[in-house]
C-alpha cells in the first residue's frame, strides 16, 4: 500500500480524451493525501473527509458492480474508528481531490488488485462517478500510479519522471474560483450532440492537442509553442464556457514571447496552466493587475496585483 497519493495535472487532453484521443498526465507532488487516524476519537465525526468517505462507502455498497470488489466491512469499521484521508489537495481546482480519495480506497480496500491499466481506468471511472456524475477514471489512475503517462486509443504508456525538458516551464495560475465539474462536462456533452460541433472539434481541436503532446514529449520547443497557440485559439472557439472572465485576457497569442495558457481539468475555475520558455517575462506578465467577473453594477472589477502562480 502506498504512503501517499499525489494530486495530478492533465497537461493536455481533458476534453479530447472523451473521444479516445491522446492525453498527457503528470503527478503533482506538491499536493497529496494520506490515511490517518485523528488525535482524538471525538474529532473524527467533524472531519469532512471521514464523512465523505462514509458517503462513498455507502455508494459502493449500493452499487452491485462495485460492492463485491471491496472489503467494505473493514472500511466501515475503520471509518467508525475515525480513519480519515488527510489531504492538502484543493477541492474544485482540477487537481484530483476526488481522484486521490478513489485511489486511496482502492489501494487499501480492494479485495484483488489488477495491474491492467485499462481495467483500472474503467473501474476508477465507475467509482469516481459518485462525485461527478460521470468520470473517465483518468484522474484516479494518475493519483494511483503516481507517474506521468500518455493515454492513447491503443492504451496507456508510462513516461519517465524526467521526460519534461527544462526549456519548457509550466505553471499553475490560480483563478481563485472553485470549479464545478459536472455542469461543465454535461454542457460539453450536449454540444457534442451537434454534428457540426462534433465534426469541427474532432477535425480541428483534437489534432492541436496531439501536436502539443508530441512536441512536448520530443522536446521540440518551436513546434510546441506553435501548437500551443493553435490550441489556445481552439479553446476560445470550442471551450469558451470553461474559461473564467478573470483569465480571459491570458487566452491570447500576442505576448511577444513564448507564453500560452490553457484550461486545467474541466475548467470553469481552479487553476489555468501556463507554458513558457522565459520564466522572468512570464512572472512579470502575471504580476500585472487581473480582473474578476463582471460585478454587481455591471463593471469588470479589478482583483489588484495579478495572479498567484505555482511553478512546477
Amino acid at each position: 500500500m502506498r504512503d501517499r497519493y499525489y494530486s495530478k495535472v492533465i497537461l493536455f487532453g481533458e476534453y479530447s480524451m472523451i473521444f479516445d484521443a491522446t492525453a498527457l498526465m503528470i503527478p503533482l507532488k506538491r499536493f497529496s493525501a494520506q490515511w490517518q487516524l485523528p488525535l482524538s476519537f471525538n474529532r473524527a465525526a467533524s472531519l469532512p473527509s471521514n464523512q465523505s468517505l462514509k458517503r462513498f462507502c455507502q455508494y459502493l455498497s449500493e452499487n452491485e458492480a462495485l460492492s463485491s470488489l471491496f472489503d467494505l466491512q473493514t472500511l466501515r469499521k475503520d471509518l467508525d474508528e475515525g480513519l480519515f484521508l488527510a489531504s492538502n489537495v484543493p477541492s474544485g481546482y482540477g487537481l484530483g481531490s476526488s481522484g486521490t480519495l478513489v485511489a486511496a480506497v482502492y489501494d487499501r480496500y480492494a479485495i484483488q488488485k489488477t495491474d491492467n491499466y485499462l481495467q483500472l481506468k474503467t473501474l476508477f471511472g465507475q467509482m469516481e462517478s459518485h462525485f461527478h456524475g460521470s468520470s473517465s477514471g483518468i484522474d484516479p489512475l494518475q493519483c494511483y500510479l503516481g507517474k506521468p503517462f500518455k493515454i492513447t486509443p491503443n492504451g496507456i504508456e508510462l513516461l519517465s519522471d524526467g521526460f519534461l525538458k527544462k526549456d519548457i516551464h509550466i505553471c499553475l495560475i490560480d483563478t481563485k474560483i472553485k470549479s464545478n465539474t459536472k455542469p461543465l462536462v454535461n454542457h460539453f456533452k450536449s454540444q457534442r450532440e451537434d454534428p457540426e460541433f462534433l465534426n469541427q472539434f474532432q477535425s480541428e481541436y483534437v489534432p492541436c492537442v496531439t501536436s502539443c503532446i508530441d512536441a512536448m514529449i520530443s522536446s521540440n520547443k518551436e513546434l510546441f509553442f506553435n501548437a500551443l497557440k493553435r490550441l489556445t485559439k481552439g479553446q476560445l472557439q470550442f471551450l469558451r464556457p470553461m474559461i473564467t472572465e478573470n483569465t480571459l485576457d491570458l487566452f491570447t497569442t500576442n505576448f511577444g514571447f513564448n507564453f500560452g495558457v490553457k484550461i486545467s481539468g474541466s475548467g470553469g475555475g481552479g487553476y489555468v496552466l501556463g507554458f513558457t520558455d522565459d520564466v522572468e517575462k512570464a512572472n512579470e506578465l502575471l504580476s500585472l493587475p487581473c480582473h474578476s467577473n463582471v460585478g454587481m453594477q455591471g463593471r469588470r472589477e479589478s482583483m489588484g496585483g495579478g495572479f498567484d502562480v505555482i511553478w512546477l
